[in-house]
């Protein structure tokens, strides 16, 4: 029953991606408006299928890949949602809308069955662990692209040859702010998701921390971002420095999330 309602979520957020692509294209406000819509809808059903996998399995779904994928476009979805609303940046969703419908699909290439959670896993440190750890993903995630967009349209201005799509683009004082709201948000949860994690280690495993490729990556991912915020209040780091670092941070965190399930093993490789 859960896959129904993802499948509806899926097509909302295909609407919404039409609908945001044409917005960039032609920069109307009224076709941006049933984009938002579709992306309000398709994230209230894909909370609810969500909810419905969690009865149906008896935890907290967010245990392999295709679990995993899907959470983290909802949580992407949630918190573009919660930008556009802060800082009125709609043209943002041109980008994260076919991203989440992107990451939606490769979802599906991964095993949807529901299979029994492993003795290691059965903790209530599941749902915290994971949790905030997504919400620091999703976080960055939309600061990837913002990131992006910001050094493409530096570029553009600095070589006073900007073509006409580019003029719909937000002014960079706003990338950056869009940029600081994502590291205030991700870098808090990023950090709870690994004490929490060394928690649960220390329960599953009786360590805190064992050097495993996740856990490294982990640590490499805090460093990077924690980088950002030390160079930022003490020397003033803005803009393209800023926006550099927030790119290196997030491919740190796609190592960390499917580099080391596909490439690496461990003990926190879930395919």
């Amino acid at each position: 029953m859960n896959l129904y309602f993802y499948y509806v979520a899926f097509a909302f957020y295909l609407l919404s991606s039409f609908f945001y692509l044409l917005y960039f294209a032609i920069g109307k406000d009224s076709i941006e408006r049933p984009g938002f819509f579709f992306l309000f809808f398709a994230s209230a059903v894909h909370l609810f299928s969500i909810i419905v996998r969690y009865f149906e399995a008896g935890y907290t779904p967010i245990t392999n890949l295709h679990e995993s994928l899907s959470f983290f476009a909802f949580c992407i979805g949630g918190l573009f949602i919660f930008i556009r609303h802060m800082y009125g940046a709609s043209v943002l969703g041109s980008f994260v809308l076919p991203s989440i419908s992107t990451i939606v699909i490769f979802s599906l290439f991964h095993s949807v069955e529901i299979r029994p959670l492993p003795p290691y896993l059965r903790s209530y440190y599941l749902p915290v662990h994971t949790v905030f750890s997504f919400l620091g993903n999703g976080a960055f995630f939309i600061s990837f692209i913002v990131s992006i967009i910001y050094i493409l349209t530096e570029n553009y201005i600095k070589k006073k040859k900007i073509p006409p799509y580019a003029m719909r683009l937000p002014p960079l004082e706003l990338l950056d702010r869009v940029n600081v709201r994502c590291i205030s948000i991700g870098f808090p949860f990023l950090t709870l998701g690994i004490i929490t994690g060394s928690l649960w280690a220390s329960i599953a495993w009786g360590s805190y921390w064992s050097w495993d490729p996740k856990e490294v990556w982990s640590l490499i991912t805090w460093l990077t971002y924690a980088i950002v915020i030390h160079r930022r209040l003490l020397f003033g780091w803005k803009g393209r420095k800023t926006a550099y670092m927030m790119i290196l941070g997030f491919f740190s965190i796609l190592v960390t999330f499917l580099g080391v399930n596909y490439f690496m093993g461990g003990r926190h490789s879930y395919l």
